[in-house]
């Protein structure tokens, strides 16, 4: 049997292994929503990392501006996705715009539409911001993150946004197929941009913006290019997390929203699609696989150990990250993308080694 043969039967196996898996779950939502949870928690998160590496890792832009655009997807998304006979009780302060409300849109157009303003937003503020580098492009997206949430909440925007009471009754997902389809959708469209001329453009401009500019590449309209794409997925994403929480306020999209994502992306490897897939799921299923640590009451084999109280969770999650980032200081993939080949070579390696040793 060949390579290829292999790696394709290989991908076959592990497309039916995730498919089982995710039918066993649907089977039974009741017993499995802590499971369902995570994993959409997950696969968006993914989507806003893949995002966030196509801008920083494969362009070379340092933004810090994700939270904002989120916050433009989820609140375009619940706006057009609240049913219209429940939006009186939604906006019972002030009221909605007579304009608005009978605005009605299914969940992917929604989703769409919300992207579709983020990447507005993000062609606005493109033009001045892009024109700066490294360190002050991350603080200029950072403000512009904080400016959109600020937005969102002021007293104007009472009758479009529900100002600083947020929204809810935001129907949520039917399945958990549908948040993992779109997410493989995002990522998949992604993947062909990074692997199309438009990509290698990109990591052209990563390596060296001033002979990429040389050889003829536009310097402004490709990273302006990188941004919008990068901002439009990451507003669907933001529509996706409106529709995984079903409400949501202005304090969901703070800045520690975009420290997590950047979180995610270190962690697997910036310059890796795979890898902030892996990190997203690491970074998401850690923090909850070591919730028992937070319970003063758990004991082991009988011993209550007493340094088992909340918030310590927390403190051995993050000295994990801290093993992780130590050892791997390119991150779990570095600018790698997973394959067969690579996984049975390192298997191969790490054998070599041990013969060599035993040897000598």
């Amino acid at each position: 049997m060949n390579k290829k043969t292999r790696n394709t039967i290989l991908n076959i196996l592990l497309v039916a292994l995730v498919v089982g898996l995710l039918c066993f779950f649907q089977s039974d939502t009741s017993s499995h929503s802590y499971a369902i949870s995570i994993i959409e928690r997950s696969v968006i998160y993914a989507v806003v990392a893949v995002a966030m590496n196509l801008l920083n890792g494969f362009t070379g832009l340092f933004s810090l501006g994700q939270a904002g655009f989120m916050a433009i997807g989820a609140y375009v998304t619940a706006i057009l996705t609240i049913p219209v006979e429940m939006r009186d009780s939604v906006y019972y302060m002030n009221g909605i715009a007579g304009w608005l409300h009978d605005l009605h849109a299914p969940m992917v157009v929604a989703l769409l539409i919300g992207g579709l303003f983020a990447a507005a937003a993000a062609a606005l503020i493109g033009i001045p911001i892009l024109r700066l580098k490294s360190d002050y492009l991350a603080i200029a997206t950072l403000g512009f993150a904080e400016i959109i949430r600020a937005l969102l909440a002021a007293p104007m925007m009472d009758q479009i946004t529900n100002g600083s009471y947020g929204l809810n009754n935001i129907p949520g997902f039917k399945n958990i197929f549908q948040p993992v389809a779109l997410a493989v959708i995002c990522i998949g469209i992604m993947v062909l941009l990074i692997n199309s001329s438009f990509g290698r453009a990109f990591k052209a401009i990563r390596e060296d913006d001033i002979a990429a500019e040389a050889m003829g590449i536009n310097l402004f309209h490709h990273k302006e290019l990188s941004f919008v794409i990068s901002s439009f997925f990451t507003g669907i994403a933001g529509g996706m997390l409106a529709i995984y929480m079903r409400s949501i306020d202005t304090k969901t999209f703070q800045v520690m929203l975009t420290y997590n994502i950047l979180l995610i992306v270190v962690l697997g490897g910036i310059g890796s699609v795979t890898g902030s897939v892996i990190g997203s799921f690491l970074i998401n299923g850690g923090q909850e696989w070591l919730r028992f640590l937070d319970d003063d009451t758990f004991k082991i084999m009988g011993v209550h150990i007493p340094l088992f109280r909340p918030g310590f969770r927390m403190v051995v999650y993050s000295v994990l990250l801290m093993v992780v980032v130590l050892f791997w200081r390119r991150g779990i993939m570095g600018n790698n993308e997973f394959s067969w080949d690579g996984l049975f070579g390192l298997f191969k390696r790490k054998k070599k080694k041990v013969s060599a040793g035993g040897e000598s």
